[in-house]
């Protein structure tokens, strides 16, 4: 998941706000670690990484999330994202605003 943030009213284009599985997609980029992976591995990698969950920047760590997750081994960072899909949307879900806070935020101002 991934939405721009607001124009600042500069011409140059802005960068898109990681969050959710994007987010944990782009730390599993830079992170030491190769698949098959076990939970384990990936918790000791990033299991303390903070996740932003939302546009807001509020976020999760990753090893909260992993313990959703039934898998203890994953064959490649593709299983890993989609296993911890639900969880991050479950937990999002359960941590908005409410719907008057979801249409907030895909307003401009």
């Amino acid at each position: 998941m991934g939405v721009r943030p607001p124009s600042n009213g500069d011409d140059d284009e802005p960068e898109s706000v990681e969050f959710g599985i994007a987010a944990v997609d782009a730390r599993l980029k830079d992170a030491d670690l190769s698949f098959p992976a076990t939970r384990d591995d990936v918790a000791a990698e990033l299991g303390t990484a903070r996740i932003p969950y939302d546009v807001h920047g509020n976020d999760v760590s990753l090893g909260e999330m992993l313990s959703e997750v039934d898998s203890e081994e994953f064959r490649s960072r593709q299983q890993l994202l989609n296993e911890l899909h639900e969880p991050f949307e479950e937990y999002r879900r359960q941590h908005s605003g409410g719907v008057f806070q979801q249409m907030r935020s895909m307003l401009p101002f």
